[in-house]
């Protein structure tokens, strides 16, 4: 702001007006009280009557003087004044002070100013003093400064203004800083307003000659031949030069906007090396790396960083100071630099973590991929000093001793694989060599450090997955040659109920007997599921119904002392399950978790849909990303350890005390969820409790050419009241072939048929069969056939029959899933199936339902 007024440099400081100063003695004050107790005195000598005269004559004297000198106050001619007011130092304070200073009053009349303030608004005399605003009234810019000062002043608040003046006849202006404030506290002196003015035209040019060396300054680092950044210990780039931001193609003004990271313009690992300097508190060091910056588009470019970092008192490092050389051109003119970039690039870049150590093992130099993992494994950066503090205390004495004998010049050092220090379990392999024999002073060895962590991961899961698979066909094995166990059995238990009455005495036995068959079948079952080989029946099924229903079972299973909680996922997907293992997978949970919490607790069931983008993002091992309903199934009990939390799963495996649990509970429900086309998962903390998280894949109807009816729960369904039914008629006539390797089983099946009317032909596997079939000219009703035969197995011998009789029926009998045996099947082929172990009620009926279906 500019305006025009008359230069004046100011001179020596004169006084506005200078205080008359009034002296006093207190010799005169008591030369007066002497002389008026003489007076006294004498009076009293002469005699009231001769004194009265002049006592009244002295009387009217003082009443004189006093009454003159009470009018002479009043006039203003006589004034009581305070002796502090008369003190030479602060008087001479304000009014040779270097600032111009003036108070107003409510009027805004000048009732003082002093030289300095003479001098800078241009008055000749105390009697020229101009207020402020009268003073740079000419300028409107001064003007409004001027203003808000006023304002304040009027309000009792301080305000501050700094206002240029240009000068008269081409004078150099100058700057003035003019500040207002209230001149006391009380309300009578906060009236008056203090205005300062002060000249700041040299420190102005100071600060602008400042403003353009640093303006300089910048221009000469922005244009210099090198790049220049700096980070903060956040790792965000809060400097850049122009040079360096034209290698990397970004606009200046976009990266002072702030956003841009270190890991944006350094490729690879190449950040690592750079924060992984060692904290030492209170120094400044300085490291040179060999690196590649990314730029803008994604291309690289080599390049050499003095990278300088300042440690604080308390080991807390600040912002960066970085030296960019470009090292393009070296590839280009001098072929041993060019080798030297190329061979950095392949030591910084190759996915193998290198580092060279001393005997101590003290890392001496390292590539990026060393240095993130070595900040991953160790926040206070000792894995960085010391390649030992990245190996478990357990495995150290095994790096130890191969660096020792790469220190001793050995070769073909065997890889060492161990456990990695940190938080998580990692696991790494370390390959050690020996330097040249000269360098081994200051180099012992070479360690080159892969993570094998996601390696023995997968191992361990394939180890896993092959060790169920095999246990799982060897329970399938074994039950399906217990299913033609218990089939005979149940056969033959069969025709005992039938040729006794329950009045006989061995009846009850008879019926004990049927009890543990069907106990033992049970039993067979739970290991079919496990091996993922039972017959499933599925259907669509709304899971908030079959919970629903289920929710009175479960109250009498886990008992008074937990509490039973059951929260529904609104408007739930349709599964399409096996509602009655369904049940059971939910049962086996429910009363592991009664279990678990033995002094009581909570069990809750939790259901919801799941997306496939959430499903994504739960991060599952072997769960696609696909749509699914969530069931989780949760207690308050004492948890999983984790040493055995993987273990679960596994069949026989139980943590109950002997003869009180068959260790298939778990490996049951597994095996149920997997053959549905689900996923099981847990999640255990001991001593909280155990989440179960069953995935269940949604049913979607239109995929299906004819949806079956959905279904509430099998619960639902036996218990739904239904009308008597007659007893159906379960004899027939007509030629069965049935064929059936166990002797014993084939005899009593066969029996069972000829009892209801049919003509049986027998035999033991599928060659024999096809024997019988063409004896007979291929005049065969129906063939029950098992489907796992010796020499030729039931599908095979379906496809022979099948060339001499299109249109022959076929039941197939097993104790594996249909499934298991359906994808050796041509596509589209027709037969009945009946899963083992069977009652004969169960034989008869089925042979008569497939032949009278059309």
């Amino acid at each position: 702001m500019t305006v025009e007024t008359d230069s004046h440099s100011p001179t020596e400081p004169l006084a506005a007006h200078e205080p008359v100063r009034r002296g006093g003695s207190i010799v005169l004050v008591l030369l007066v009280a002497a002389g008026i107790v003489a007076v006294a005195v004498a009076l009293m000598t002469i005699g009231r009557a001769q004194a009265q005269p002049y006592i009244l004559g002295v009387l009217a004297l003082l009443a004189m003087v006093g009454l003159f000198n009470l009018f002479a106050f009043a006039a203003g001619i006589i004034r009581f004044t305070d002796r502090t007011a008369d003190d030479p130092v602060m008087g001479r304070i304000a009014d040779h002070a270097y600032d111009g200073l003036a108070v107003t009053d409510p009027k805004g009349h000048v009732v003082y100013s002093n030289a300095a303030y003479l001098a800078l608004t241009g008055a000749a005399s105390p009697q020229d003093v101009r207020p402020v605003e009268r003073v740079f009234i000419g300028n409107p810019d001064v003007s409004e400064a001027v203003f808000r000062l006023l304002k304040a002043a009027r309000e009792g608040k301080r305000q501050q203004e700094e206002v240029r003046t240009a000068g008269s006849d081409g004078a150099q202006g100058r700057w003035l800083r003019m500040r207002v404030r209230p001149l006391g506290q009380g309300k009578r002196e906060a009236k008056y307003a203090v205005w300062s003015i002060a000249d700041i035209t040299r420190d102005r040019e100071r600060q602008e000659d400042v403003f353009r060396e640093l303006q300089h300054a910048i221009e000469y680092l922005d244009h210099a031949p090198c790049g220049f950044f700096s980070v903060n210990p956040a790792g965000d780039v809060i400097y850049v030069n122009a040079t360096l931001a034209n290698w990397l193609d970004y606009d200046l003004a976009e990266i002072g906007s702030g956003g841009l990271k270190l890991t944006d313009i350094v490729s690879g690992d190449g950040a690592a090396l750079l924060t992984s300097i060692v904290a030492v508190p209170g120094e400044v060091k300085t490291e040179v790396f060999d690196i590649d910056l990314r730029m803008r588009g994604g291309k690289t470019m080599p390049v050499r960083l003095y990278h300088k970092l300042a440690f604080g008192a308390d080991g807390s490092p600040g912002s960066s100071r970085t030296l960019v050389i470009s090292r393009t051109r070296d590839e280009h003119s001098d072929p041993e630099r060019a080798a030297e970039v190329r061979f950095m690039r392949f030591f910084d870049h190759t996915p193998m973590a290198i580092a060279t150590v001393d005997r101590g093992g003290t890392v001496v130099r390292a590539n990026a991929r060393f240095a993130k993992l070595a900040q991953s494994l160790s926040a206070d950066g000792a894995a960085n000093k010391s390649i030992f503090r990245t190996v478990n205390a357990r495995d150290r004495s095994l790096l130890i001793s191969a660096i020792n004998q790469a220190a001793e010049g050995q070769g073909d050092i065997a890889p060492v694989e161990v456990m990695l220090d940190g938080a998580k379990e990692r696991w790494g392999q370390f390959f050690v060599t020996a330097v040249e024999e000269d360098e081994r002073d200051t180099e012992a060895a070479i360690v080159y450090l892969l993570e094998t962590t996601e390696r023995r991961t997968l191992e361990n899961q394939i180890n896993q997955s092959q060790k169920m698979d095999m246990v799982g066909q060897l329970a399938g094995g074994i039950a399906h040659d217990f299913n033609n166990v218990l089939s005979a059995i149940m056969m033959a238990n069969d025709f005992l109920l039938n040729a006794h009455k329950p009045t006989d005495p061995s009846f009850q036995d008879i019926m004990q007997i049927k009890q543990n068959a069907t106990r033992a079948a049970t039993l067979v079952r739970q290991l079919l599921a496990f091996s993922r080989r039972q017959t499933l029946r599925p259907q669509v099924l709304d899971l908030g119904d079959a919970l629903s229903d289920l929710t009175m079972l479960l109250r009498r299973l886990i008992g008074e002392k937990v509490k039973l909680d059951l929260v529904h996922g609104r408007d739930l997907w349709p599964v399409k399950v096996d509602v009655s293992q369904f049940e059971q997978v939910v049962v086996n949970l429910a009363v592991n978790a009664r279990d678990a919490m033995a002094d009581g607790g909570k069990l809750t069931v939790r259901t919801a849909n799941v997306t496939a983008e959430e499903a994504a993002q739960l991060s599952h091992k072997g769960m696609p990303a696909a749509d699914y309903v969530r069931i989780d199934i949760s207690d308050t009990g004492t948890g999983i350890p984790p040493d055995i939390v993987d273990k679960i799963f596994e069949p026989f495996f139980s943590t109950k005390e002997v003869g009180k649990g068959t260790g298939l509970g778990l490996s049951t429900v597994y095996g149920i969820v997997k053959q549905t086309g689900g996923f099981v998962y847990v999640d255990s903390t001991p001593g909280e409790g155990t989440t179960f998280h069953i995935f269940l894949p949604r049913h979607r109807p239109e995929l299906e050419a004819q949806p079956e009816p959905q279904a509430t729960s099998g619960a639902a369904k036996e218990g739904a009241a239904e009308p008597p039914k007659p007893r159906p008629d379960l004899t027939g006539q007509g030629t069965i072939l049935l064929v059936e390797d166990e002797d014993g089983l084939r005899s009593l099946n066969a029996r069972g048929l000829r009892s209801r009317g049919y003509s049986v032909i027998e035999a033991s596997n599928g060659i024999e069969a096809m024997d019988a079939l063409d004896e007979k000219d291929g005049a065969v009703d129906l063939v029950v056939s098992d489907v796992v035969m010796p020499e030729m197995d039931g599908p095979t011998m379906l496809r022979e029959m099948r060339k001499r009789n299109p249109n022959l029926k076929i039941i197939f009998v097993s104790g594996y899933a249909e499934e298991a045996f359906d994808k050796s099947l041509p596509e589209n082929e027709q037969f009945a199936f009946l899963p083992k172990p069977f009652a004969l009620s169960a034989l008869v009926e089925k042979v008569k339902e497939t032949m009278t279906a059309s």
